[in-house]
């Protein structure tokens, strides 16, 4: 005989999982009393929003699937605001949460609440197991749909009886079987040839690129077509670093904190070739009139995001790696000399904004966050937060060989911190930066714990302000100058936080005082945090 919390093991066992990261409760203790006999590491988070977030932050800089567990009640539901941005950002990830036991379901007993109820709008599936039996065939199944297709979250929601319920053996099956759930991989091969013919009648094609694209492990497809085509590149913030920003066809980010530059190539190109990206309202401001002037081939391998929020044209459903592959080997022209010199002009005639602020007692954050690009390895991997800092790092960093993780969908405040945890467990010896505000600093300053507990040695930019920056200069300019609670009075000493935790800090006025400490922060073992005092009134752009 084998329980049902043996059983949620080995499927993890069986699937490849290595690593979890949760924080136990009584609903779930039973799965870890055999999670503690198994091979699998366990990364104890210090509150379960960020266990939602180091999984996501490990699936994005690994390439896997990401596990997090949590208890019942107030720990499932800790769970959501994490799920929800991995939803949002198509980031496969398994939830495994501890339920009360099945008869007690629907009393309101302590620490009970529906979490597959409230998680419904933002997983792509979910499971309350009501037989320990069940168990293999929903881990396979859970793993199969977070992984396949637009990949995201998955909830399995385990009452405690089912863990400890018995059943004669642990048989796991070889593959899912899925009725009605049969991801499209190949694109049509007539909308693929519409859409070689429309690239190749067209006199300013344009490129746009979006977090899809990595997903889909897309990224060196993309760029050759790029190249053998000669068509300019733009990307929306998901897909920043899927062609090295120092690529002479890259033109730059999209959208209201874009490139000028970019938005104006946008603007004026008569085919647009969406790669994996839902153009919201950040990317394009209004989508249907960039629609109306071009063409739009839009391939995606989620149908529902096809045309979401722009007309498409000629839609492809596929993978894009697979579609890529197709047009490049079909295409036989390349975009015309003279749509490639205009927007090659416009970006040579762009002048980035933010110059050092030396001996003002503060540091230029966006002539700063160029000046880190520099300083790192090209395979680094930035993890920012969201606010002032998010568009900073966005529009400065030069992204080469490594990877920009933030929070683009749902824009979640303290996601870099837990973030860069997990991609530097993911990938230890390449350099993680975290990029942070010191807002969304202190809504998850608690994993410093985490962090010290486990030796992670990510670094950390912590951009003070002592404001809620976007946010205040929303209210300067719409409501008239009147600011409420957006002063961040009463933070504490960053320096001294990082060092009562055992981690090296310091504190920078200038841009050549954080430069300096920047190269000592790349020459220390082990974490670091470098808070740059940034004046109040900098604006986002």
């Amino acid at each position: 005989m084998i329980s049902g919390a043996e059983i949620m093991v080995k499927c993890l066992e069986s699937e490849g999982v290595s690593l979890a990261f949760g924080y136990p409760g009584a609903a779930i203790c039973p799965f870890y009393d055999y999670l503690y006999r198994s091979s699998i590491k366990h990364v104890l988070v210090r509150e379960e929003q960020n266990a939602a977030h180091e999984a996501s932050g490990y699936a994005r800089a690994g390439g896997k699937t990401g596990v997090c567990i949590a208890t019942s009640g107030p720990g499932a539901t800790n769970l959501i605001t994490g799920i929800a941005t991995a939803y949002m950002d198509s980031i496969p990830l398994i939830a495994i949460t501890g339920q009360v036991n099945s008869e007690l379901l629907g009393r309101d007993v302590f620490q009970e609440a529906d979490i597959t109820g409230a998680c419904e709008p933002f997983t792509k599936h979910s499971y309350l197991v009501k037989d320990a039996a069940e168990l293999p065939r929903i881990f396979k199944e859970a793993f199969h749909i977070a992984s396949t297709g637009r990949p995201g979250p998955v909830l399995i929601d385990v009452p405690v009886d089912i863990q400890t319920a018995q059943v004669p053996e642990f048989e796991y099956p070889q593959k899912a079987e899925i009725i009605g759930y049969k991801p499209r991989t190949q694109g049509h091969a007539i909308q693929i040839r519409k859409a070689i013919e429309a690239i190749e009648k067209a006199e300013r094609p344009l490129i746009c690129c979006g977090g899809g694209v990595v997903l889909a492990g897309a990224r060196d497809e993309l760029v050759d077509f790029a190249r053998n085509s000669s068509i300019p590149v733009v990307s929306t913030m998901m897909g920043i670093g899927v062609v090295p920003m120092d690529s002479r066809l890259y033109l730059g980010m999209i959208g209201m904190h874009g490139h000028a530059n970019a938005n104006r190539a946008m603007q004026e190109a008569d085919l647009i070739v969406l790669c994996g990206a839902r153009v919201g309202d950040r990317a394009v401001s209004a989508p249907q009139q960039v629609a109306q002037k071009a063409t739009i081939v839009h391939i995606d391998i989620d149908p529902a995001e096809i045309g979401k929020n722009m007309t498409a044209h000629i839609p492809i459903v596929g993978d894009i790696r697979l579609v890529m592959r197709s047009i490049a080997d079909q295409m036989k022209k390349q975009a015309p000399q003279e749509w490639v010199e205009r927007v090659l002009r416009y970006k040579e005639e762009y002048v980035p904004a933010g110059v050092p602020e030396n001996g003002t007692g503060f540091v230029e954050p966006r002539s700063f966050m160029r000046a880190l690009s520099r300083m790192m390895k090209d395979n680094a991997i930035l993890v920012s937060d969201v606010g002032q800092n998010q568009i900073w790092a966005a529009r400065n960093f030069n992204v080469k060989e490594g990877r920009f993780l933030t929070s683009g969908g749902l824009g979640t405040m303290g996601y870099a911190l837990p973030a860069a945890i997990g991609a530097k467990i993911a990938k230890p010896h390449r350099q993680v930066l975290c990029v942070c505000g010191d807002g969304s600093f202190q809504m998850a300053m608690c994993e410093l714990g985490t962090l010290c507990q486990y030796g992670v040695g990510i670094k950390i930019i912590l951009m003070q302000n002592d404001r809620l920056g976007m946010v205040c200069e929303i209210q300067e300019k719409r409501y008239g100058g009147r600011c409420i609670a957006t002063t961040l009075d009463g933070s504490p000493d960053f320096v001294k936080l990082a060092q009562a935790y055992g981690i090296r800090a310091a504190e920078a006025r200038s841009n050549d005082e954080a430069e300096r400490l920047a190269g000592e922060m790349f020459q220390t073992e082990g974490a670091f945090l470098l808070v740059c005092r940034v004046n109040p009134d900098t604006p986002t752009l």
